[in-house]
């Protein structure tokens, strides 16, 4: 490998220096491990014997021993948080940029423990390289499984296991090897293109930038710079599939119609037939704009204005492809997702995702399933992802999605998931690859549903919805109690309505018979307010009917009055032949009597029931 001396360059000859830094290939990478595995000690050690600390850092970083010698500690280099300097791990991701005469670099020092893999998820998605550390004292423990597994999800193609703290084994050659044949046996299993092994010292400084024959005369292996300044990378970025997301739209004057925003992937060339998704329109670029003027080509990840010999219509968010190269377009999607939300994920609610350069809202159709990060196994039963959970969720868009799998083309197979009750980042996910493809390059109509989720309704109006149904003879007085429980309710705070067969509001056949009242029920219930039905139902046939309709929102009260009283009481000659027929409920949720309990206290009974159900807040339980 031919090294350039950049000093003599910039003495000799500083634009040319100066482009050649411009033009050197630029390699992302992220270190991840356990903790106390020296993540931070080797980007400290690479930077330091690379010549990338400032002097105001390394000052920082030089201590006084007990024994009056100053030494380097080199994770305080990259551990800039306080809270990680007291307690002795990295929190946050740690960006550091430096460079070589080979290629540029920017590290991400993310975070080892379990409660932090957001913020690992984070420093791996743009990264070329993961750099495994591994504690040779302790070999291959389940973090470092962990670890590499979620790098494979995010679809990083490269893998560096780096066995570090050699020098408190002796150099052993056998423990290398063992932890090699150990990891290997799991990595195979995983998507990665390369996988590379190196034993280090990083404290030492042992085959991290320099080869150390005396210490490891066993390993003929590159260094971890030799490897970081030599693993191919230029494949990684997808040159085949061109990829345009439109972030605006430039008309200065009349005579100029110009689209700009940054090539995700492939090169466009000056005369290439494009289509327009998902509108389906086509046209011919005729120019590229860049600032140096008109291009004949542009490439990943350039930002160029693209002028097209067609007048059609494109706005923010449309992709511009390849004619005969193109992406999935469909409303269904399933993604692989780190939940970063500090509430769990809600399947009855809708998100909003940023995808490319679109805003979309989606609904959650279900977890497929959670990743157990302790087993990694698949919990089939999942049915939310919490903080800092992976797994795999299936979407529906409301508008249709123009996609990639994200292990083909990272640009349009990833997106962000936004809660826009709060307007913050819950989720990143990354398309998986569709099993039904020609389905989803058709698409799917949608039907139209309701955006807002029960979960959202009942934290904006501090209740969940219900139907009460008040079941008893007639004249027991179910009317009255309906109308002072609905008081009751609203005099604590909580929104009901009342369908009562007696109210002349009511249109004929709303609410004849146990089906069409509890459809309106339901969907009462459905916006979140609690519907009290005091309506004829005397068959259990019928209350079976609408219990059904309404679904575990359902309660069911038993007025139980007295026949001898409703029949006192009726007026309109419903028991001029004997008691009519009634079947008593079996299992209500509560009993009341309005021959001989006072209308105020029937009400309060009916509301401790609610409150034991959960349909009120107050005690609020997981039924919806």
């Amino acid at each position: 490998m031919e090294r350039i001396d950049e000093n003599a360059l910039i003495e000799t000859d500083i634009l040319g220096f100066i482009e050649r830094n411009q033009n050197k290939e630029l390699l992302r990478f992220v270190t991840v491990g356990s903790v106390d595995d020296g993540k931070s000690t080797l980007i400290g050690r690479l930077l330091h014997d690379t010549k990338g600390v400032y002097e105001d850092q390394l000052k920082d970083a030089t201590r006084t021993t007990d024994t009056g010698e100053t030494a380097i500690d080199f994770a305080r280099i990259t551990d800039g948080l306080r809270a990680e300097r007291e307690q002795g791990i990295t929190i946050d991701v740690a960006y550091r940029y430096f460079h070589t005469p080979v290629r540029k670099f920017i590290i991400a020092d993310t975070p080892g423990h379990i409660q932090y893999t957001r913020n690992m998820a984070t420093g791996a998605s743009t990264a070329n390289v993961a750099l495994i550390l591994i504690d040779a004292r302790l070999g291959v423990l389940q973090q470092s499984r962990r670890h590499a597994m979620i790098g494979s999800l995010l679809g990083i193609p490269h893998l560096l296991v780096c066995v570090n703290k050699m020098d408190l084994v002796d150099y052993d050659k056998d423990i290398f090897d063992s932890i090699v044949a150990d990891f290997k046996q799991f990595s195979d299993t995983l998507d990665f293109k390369s996988v590379d092994f190196l034993p280090i010292s990083a404290l030492m400084g042992i085959n991290i930038v320099e080869r150390n024959p005396a210490r490891t005369p066993w390993y003929d292996g590159p260094t971890v710079l030799e490897f970081l300044e030599t693993v191919p990378i230029a494949d990684d970025i997808n040159l085949s599939d061109f990829r345009y997301p439109v972030q605006t739209v430039i008309r200065p004057n009349l005579d100029y119609r110009g689209f700009a925003g940054q090539v995700a992937s492939g090169v466009v060339k000056k005369g290439d037939a494009i289509k327009v998704l998902p509108s389906g329109k086509t046209s011919t670029v005729t120019h590229i704009d860049m600032w140096e003027g008109d291009q004949d080509e542009a490439f990943a990840p350039q930002s160029v204005t693209l002028r097209l010999a067609d007048e059609i219509d494109i706005s923010r968010g449309d992709l511009i492809v390849h004619a005969e190269d193109e992406p999935f377009v469909g409303r269904h999607v399933e993604a692989t997702v780190v939940w970063m939300g500090e509430t769990a994920l809600d399947p009855a609610r809708s998100y909003i995702i940023k995808h490319t350069t679109r805003y979309v809202r989606v609904n959650v159709d279900e977890v497929a399933w959670r990743l157990d990060l302790d087993t990694l196994e698949q919990d089939d039963s999942a049915e939310t992802l919490k903080l800092n959970d992976i797994g795999v969720v299936r979407f529906t868009a409301h508008r249709p999605l123009v996609f990639d799998p994200y292990l083909r083309n990272r640009g349009t197979g990833a997106f962000v998931i936004i809660d826009s009750m709060t307007n913050t980042t819950v989720g990143a996910a990354m398309i998986r690859e569709p099993e039904d493809q020609a389905a989803l390059r058709a698409g799917v109509e949608l039907g139209a549903e309701s955006q807002v989720s029960p979960t959202e309704r009942a934290t904006r109006l501090k209740q969940h919805g219900g139907v009460v149904w008040l079941t008893g003879l007639p004249a027991s007085g179910r009317s009255s109690l309906a109308y002072a429980v609905e008081r009751r309710l609203w005099d604590k705070g909580w929104s009901s309505v009342v369908l009562d067969a007696d109210d002349p509001r009511y249109a004929d056949g709303i609410c004849a018979g146990s089906g069409p009242a509890t459809a309106v029920a339901r969907r009462m219930a459905d916006a979140g307010l609690v519907a009290i039905v005091a309506i004829d139902a005397p068959s259990a046939a019928q209350r079976a009917t609408a219990a059904q309709i309404a679904g575990d929102r359902f309660m069911e009260i038993f007025v139980d009055t007295p026949a001898d009283v409703c029949a006192a009481r009726d007026t309109r000659g419903r028991y001029d032949t004997g008691s009519p027929a009634f079947d008593a409920p079996e299992a209500p949720g509560a009993v009341v009597d309005l021959s001989t309990m006072e209308l105020e206290k029937a009400a309060d009974a009916v509301i401790a029931a609610m409150e034991s159900a959960g349909l009120v807040f107050e005690k609020m339980s997981k039924r919806r």
